[in-house]
């Protein structure tokens, strides 16, 4: 998650309705939920996140090496899948960053002859902010919860549509660069894709979900109020999955990843999903954001959880998620 300043207080908030009102508004759900057989598999979660969270890896820093070694590994998990790259190659140069940098893109077409001519992204970033500057024990930022869980969850969810062709829209799987760096990867990317005339209905970006939080529902939404994409979702899952958090208003988390370069561009339905609560892990941009503080049970049924949610919005007849007045 890019860089927040905790400290200063901000004037404008988010989220400028009546926060009970939206949230019990979201809670809704209908009797019978899109049902899923297939399983997400522990291990498998396990297994992603611990070799992107590595040391090996240096804390993946936009421009190092470490961020080419998990590049690569990102590369060969979506071929291994049968995920196509969306341009000629998997990677997406930078063209705002002062050396090699690249985004990890792939598609999925969608199965239906129409819809497949709509896009839904489903996105993390899978940089963080490498080493730190002065000699201590342990110099690496590993940055497990920020972002290698996002990018875990959005990987399981590609193996997922690979394996069940559940889709119907086209799906852009986009692991992102630079967002540390001031959400440089997705700013880059959204100038391509407005001048190809990208036809997007949706995006889920999602930012720091390996620790559970201790609330009633699993996780909260960045800008609540822009849309009703937590309606949907809870909709879609016939569960409390998404809530609203205050702090996400206060700090006005819809601005701060990689959502609102799509939105900016497109003005469509784009958020992040989020578990990380402010209360619930006290390394944010910490060497100890480490792969052994890392929930893998919670990970594991929060991504289960979101399968019939991302699977109805790629095969909605129609576009159901829309923004609010």
């Amino acid at each position: 998650m890019k860089r927040l300043y905790f400290l200063i207080p901000l004037v404008f908030l988010a989220c400028k309705s009546n926060p009970t009102a939206v949230s019990d508004k979201s809670s809704k759900s209908v009797s019978k939920p899109l049902e899923i057989t297939y399983q997400v598999k522990q291990n498998d979660v396990s297994d992603f996140l611990k070799y992107l969270s590595s040391d090996e890896l240096e804390g993946r820093e936009t421009g190092t090496k470490g961020i080419e070694k998990a590049a690569m590994f990102l590369e060969d998990f979506l071929k291994k899948n049968n995920v196509k790259p969306y341009f000629s190659s998997y990677r997406d140069t930078l063209t705002n960053f002062k050396s090699p940098a690249f985004n990890i893109v792939g598609v999925l077409e969608g199965t239906d002859p129409v819809l497949k001519k709509e896009f839904v992204v489903l996105s993390a970033h899978y940089d963080h902010i490498g080493l730190e500057k002065n000699k201590q024990d342990d110099m690496i930022n590993n940055g497990a919860n920020d972002d290698a869980s996002g990018v875990t969850a959005v990987a399981e969810m590609a193996k997922y549509f690979s394996e069940t062709k559940a889709n119907k829209r086209s799906i852009l799987f986009v692991f992102f660069a630079g967002e540390e760096k001031g959400l440089l990867g997705s700013k880059s990317l959204v100038q391509k894709l407005k001048q190809q005339n990208f036809n997007l209905y949706a995006q889920l970006n999602i930012e720091m979900i390996g620790v559970p939080m201790k609330r009633d529902y699993l996780a909260y939404i960045t800008g609540f109020d822009k849309s009703n994409m937590a309606e949907k979702i809870n909709e879609y899952t016939g569960k409390k999955t998404i809530g609203f958090l205050p702090k996400e208003a206060e700090y006005q988390l819809f601005y701060r990843s990689d959502n609102y370069s799509f939105y900016e561009a497109f003005k469509k339905p784009c958020q992040s999903i989020s578990t990380f609560d402010f209360e619930n892990f006290e390394f944010y941009h910490h060497v100890s954001d480490e792969f052994k503080l890392m929930d893998i049970p919670h990970m594991t049924a929060f991504i289960q959880e979101f399968l019939p949610a991302v699977t109805k919005i790629t095969t909605s007849p129609t576009q159901e998620i829309t923004m609010n007045k």
